[in-house]
């Protein structure tokens, strides 16, 4: 076997291991989405959307709904960061930051109380937050987990650039979050609808069985799902 044959191989190996993993984590996102939605009657994950709402409830006066959304996108934000510090920290990242997901889902189905509905709420934005650190890109390419829009804005203009001549098609892969989070949103809908707030036990046992799946994948090969922080330098070495 050539070298270059090889490369292509263990090239394709980690492609289709990454995207199989953003398709199991798209699924999960949209599942705990859908059933967030239900429960909550307001996105746990789609930020733009609870943008444009809170928006419409200033404009309506509603200014308590639209606080709630308004705490939702800073909590949402803050679940980002927080995996990204986790997952820094952590030898097994993906591991670690859907077993943290799943850990927060869990209390977040425990949460039943009617005064604690709210919490609920923001515990579910907080976690689909924090799972957006567990893969930012496949080969070089960025991949969302938890929103769609801009995978399908990347597999639109690669539609473009292939008619217009440019015959290189990684951007398929975008359509593969964009697929799981609808499968994983069909399946949190008919699961509420059948087991209502229990629906939420069954999305965090399946984001622990995703961790539990993501151990088997070597380490090295799962660093190359990430972005490497790059090395801090001084002004005065920029302008050397």
């Amino acid at each position: 076997m050539t070298r270059a044959r090889r490369r292509r191989i263990i090239r394709t190996r980690r492609t289709l291991t990454g995207l199989a993993l953003v398709g199991s984590i798209s699924f999960l996102a949209g599942m705990t989405d859908a059933t967030g939605l239900l429960l909550t009657g307001d996105f746990v994950s789609f930020m733009t959307g609870n943008t444009t709402r809170a928006a419409l409830s200033l404009s309506e006066g509603n200014l308590n709904h639209a606080a709630v959304l308004i705490s939702a996108i800073l909590v949402f934000v803050l679940g980002n960061a927080a995996g990204i510090v986790i997952a820094h920290v952590s030898q097994r990242r993906i591991f670690v930051v859907l077993g943290c997901v799943g850990l927060i889902l869990a209390l977040a189905s425990m949460t039943t109380a009617q005064g604690l509905m709210l919490a609920r709420f923001f515990m579910i934005a907080f976690s689909m937050g924090m799972v957006n650190a567990a893969v930012e890109h496949i080969e070089g390419l960025p991949i969302g987990l938890t929103y769609v829009t801009g995978a399908l804005s990347r597999f639109g203009r690669g539609i473009g650039r292939w008619i217009i001549g440019d015959r290189h098609l990684d951007w398929t892969i975008q359509i593969v979050p964009w697929g799981g989070m609808m499968l994983g949103a069909i399946a949190g809908a008919v699961l509420t609808r059948l087991s209502g707030a229990h629906a939420l036990w069954l999305v965090s046992l399946f984001a622990m069985a995703l961790a539990l799946a993501a151990m088997f994948i070597p380490r090295p090969l799962q660093r190359r799902f990430n972005q490497k922080l790059a090395p801090h330098r001084s002004a005065a070495q920029r302008s050397r």
